[in-house]
């Protein structure tokens, strides 16, 4: 399974930080950072997410109020 998280779409509500550990307050820049993301193109952060934690991944794709964050299973499916 697989998250990607569009930064720039992100409006600072920190939703997604409340469900899920990976993602980390930037009070700095009034958005949500994803721990161990590679950016894949330009504002967009991928990370693969562990087995253990599909769970809270999948809370934090749904409870974001801009839909800035999508969550694909292994098949490449869109879950969220």
């Amino acid at each position: 399974m697989r998250i990607e998280y569009d930064r720039d779409t992100c409006i600072g509500m920190f939703q997604c930080v409340d469900e899920w550990e990976a993602f980390e307050k930037n009070l700095d820049e009034g958005k949500a950072d994803l721990a161990g993301a590679e950016e894949t193109e330009d504002g967009v952060f991928v990370l693969e997410v562990p087995e253990d934690e599909e769970f809270e991944a999948e809370f934090a794709a749904r409870v974001c109020p801009v839909d800035a964050i999508e969550l694909y299973d292994d098949d490449g499916e869109q879950v969220v």
